[in-house]
């Protein structure tokens, strides 16, 4: 049974924060709230939690499509190539904020990874998202969690997404009612950047 836990965004306690880092660190599966829907995440570098989520979602872990989940962009030349100063500039611009950035991955991303030749980075205008990842030390891989029902795509009451997951992973944050609207995705591997998916945020940043 997953551990329910309320966690402010205005001030997150990190007493609390550091209890879901411990889980994370030990491989758990935690749901938490972004600036756009709430994440399904587990830390990065624990490929038997990657294959849990990758197994939820049906997929190959290979074949994932998961976002990085930075707190800031500062260990960026970590999971990415190198990028040119037009690129960097519309990723200061834009982030933190409701969007996921492809770019293309580096040869140093973790063993599950190892065959990606992109990846997603998202740095949420979140401050429990960017505390947990900052706290961690490293970034969270994340998806969304969607919902069954194709009117409601994604669920935004906590207690609702307890209900439904609480069987499934190990600690679900209660951050408020989540947005109903997922992250804008741009391709930025190629010359032009391309619109993947429109979401919340505005394109005025390109």
């Amino acid at each position: 049974m997953a551990e329910f836990i309320k966690i402010y965004s205005e001030n997150p306690n990190q007493r609390e924060i550091d209890k879901v880092v411990k889980v994370l660190q030990n491989g758990g599966l935690v749901i938490y709230p972004t600036d756009t829907v709430y994440g399904l995440g587990c830390d990065f570098t624990n490929t038997k939690a990657i294959e849990k989520i990758a197994k939820i979602k049906r997929v190959k872990p290979e074949k994932a499509n998961f976002s990085f989940v930075c707190n800031d962009l500062s260990h960026l030349s970590d999971y990415v190539k190198q990028i040119d100063t037009p690129t960097y500039k519309l990723l200061k611009r834009a982030l933190p904020g409701p969007y996921t950035f492809v770019l293309p991955g580096s040869k140093s991303l973790p063993n599950a990874f190892k065959k990606k030749k992109t990846v997603g980075i998202r740095v949420p205008d979140n401050s429990i998202a960017r505390t947990l990842v900052a706290s961690l030390g490293n970034p969270i891989i994340s998806t969304s969690i969607h919902d069954e029902d194709d009117v409601i795509e994604y669920t935004t009451d906590p207690e609702l997404i307890y209900e439904k997951w609480k069987d499934i992973v190990d600690v679900i944050i209660d951050g408020g009612y989540g947005d109903n609207e997922a992250s804008t995705v741009i391709d930025l591997t190629t010359y032009e950047p391309s619109i993947i998916r429109k979401g919340k945020g505005s394109l005025d940043i390109l």
